[in-house]
């Protein structure tokens, strides 16, 4: 039989398993993929923006956009291919929005009475699931955060209670700042996983 028409079923029959669960939202199945495919394809990003504290941002926002659409995915692909592509053109589009900013910050523009003068663009730009978590009235919020694991929920009430910034909860519990950064995106696909069945019973 030749492999070059053989599915990601056929080829990888237990990471195909573990895809099917996470298509279901089993966090377990999440957590083996991200753990899996996390240095690879922080190793790639990095290697396209040469910065370490955005090409980590820029992993966890790939697997948080990986895993919204994973019902998407073609079994026909290897996972690790679709994955790499979404956080290939993930990280294409960062590229192009700093360089964006940087022109309009540091670059004079000419007027046409050839006077000179800048723009500053502010990216307002927010991770959708920050905002709806954030739309959340605190004690809705409490009560689903008090359903998460003990680690899960200290993150998330420095994080969305406290308002603090990711340096900010790092002084506060001392873990390095890339386990701050899974832990609330676990806790996040958590909290949004039981926001939509509270949504699915009425």
């Amino acid at each position: 039989m030749d492999v070059t028409y053989l599915s990601f079923k056929e080829r990888s029959p237990e990471l195909y398993e573990k895809v099917l669960l996470a298509k279901d939202g089993n966090q377990k199945a999440i957590a083996f993929l991200l753990e899996r495919y996390r240095k690879s394809l922080l190793s790639m990003i990095l290697k396209m923006v040469r910065n370490l504290d955005d090409a980590e941002d820029l992993t966890i926002e790939t697997f948080e956009k990986a895993f919204r659409n994973i019902r998407k995915f073609d079994d026909k692909y290897n996972f690790s291919t679709w994955l790499f592509k979404i956080g290939t053109n993930h990280t294409i589009d960062f590229l192009r929005q700093k360089k964006l900013r940087t022109f309009s910050i540091h670059e004079g523009l000419s007027d046409r009475n050839g006077d000179t003068f800048s723009i500053d663009i502010v990216s307002n730009d927010s991770d959708p699931q920050e905002i709806l978590l954030k739309k959340q009235s605190h004690e809705n919020l409490r009560e689903i955060v008090s359903q998460l694991p003990a680690m899960y929920q200290t993150l998330v009430r420095l994080r969305y209670f406290e308002e603090l910034s990711m340096e900010e909860i790092q002084k506060e519990i001392d873990i390095p700042l890339n386990t701050i950064k899974i832990r609330l995106f676990r806790a996040r696909n958590l909290i949004l996983g039981i926001l939509e069945g509270k949504k699915r019973k009425f």
